[in-house]
């Protein structure tokens, strides 16, 4: 039985053009998709979280699809990734450490065809309209320095007390005007 309850989805595409006053000069996309979904255990201690790593999953996967048709690339061509969540006042920071770390990732990677490095992320307890920053790294070379980026997302009305924030974040083409070297 699914524990799964999205209220909203919300995704916000970021495509820098220009960059310092300079045209970028090739591609520099990311996306955040968040899924508000709510929280089971609001409001409530229960030693075993094992259910929330399902739900993990089951939430990565709807949101890792949007990002890559929201990006308008193949699969494969993503290049960059990251994760996060803010759980609702009502909620603890080991319910976001359940979705975000056991079983979010092998769906990323499935959807991607790849991904041989730790999708990075953050997470918080904070309530409606709070911002959340997530880093991105290259999916197969964490250390490719042109690559490690961030993306913040809000949303005005989330989490409520009893729900959890959870994002994906793709990207490609890396920062922009990126010349630090690999």
């Amino acid at each position: 039985m699914s524990l799964l309850e999205i209220r909203k989805i919300v995704a916000q595409v970021e495509e820098t053009l220009t960059e310092n006053g300079r045209p970028v000069g090739g591609t520099a996309r990311k996306v955040a998709v968040a899924g508000v979904i709510r929280n089971p255990y609001a409001g409530t201690y229960v030693e075993d979280l094992t259910p929330l790593y399902d739900l993990g999953a089951e939430v990565s996967r709807i949101l890792v699809e949007r990002g890559i048709a929201l990006l308008g690339v193949s699969a494969e061509e993503v290049e960059s990734y990251g994760k996060g969540a803010i759980v609702g006042t009502a909620g603890e920071i080991e319910h976001s450490a359940a979705i975000l770390h056991p079983r979010f990732g092998a769906p990323v990677r499935a959807a991607l065809g790849g991904g041989k490095d730790i999708i990075p992320g953050t997470k918080k307890v904070a309530g409606p309209g709070a911002s959340i920053t997530m880093p991105m790294t290259q999916k197969d070379n964490i250390w490719d320095f042109d690559h490690m980026d961030s993306i913040e997302i809000t949303i005005g009305d989330a989490p409520h007390a009893d729900e959890i924030v959870v994002v994906v974040c793709l990207g490609i083409g890396g920062r922009p005007l990126h010349r630090i070297g690999k």
